[in-house]
């Protein structure tokens, strides 16, 4: 995947959620519109990192390519190329998965 053409600043992280395969409950397709946003998603880039009260800037914890939980409904949802991206902060991540 060639990289966006987007770079965050500061301690936002760029991350470009899992898409769900088909939903289906008991038989029923549920429409896009009524899936749950996935809470999985694949770090694309960092910012330049988060600079404490002495203006030390303190290293992310994750890296690019890692997969990680976000929090539901965080940051703010970008379009580049036609794809969906979200820029977060390092704070809005819960984990990271493997």
């Amino acid at each position: 995947m060639a990289l966006p053409k987007i770079h965050p600043v500061g301690d936002r992280i760029l991350i470009q959620y899992q898409e769900d395969k088909e939903q289906i409950r008991g038989g029923v397709i549920i429409p896009d519109s009524a899936k749950e946003k996935p809470q999985e998603a694949k770090v694309i880039a960092l910012g330049t990192g988060r600079k404490d009260k002495d203006g030390k800037v303190t290293p992310f914890e994750v890296k690019v390519g890692d997969i990680v939980l976000a929090a539901k409904y965080a940051g703010a949802e970008v379009k580049l190329d036609g794809k969906k991206f979200t820029i977060v902060r390092e704070d809005d991540l819960l984990g990271i998965i493997g």
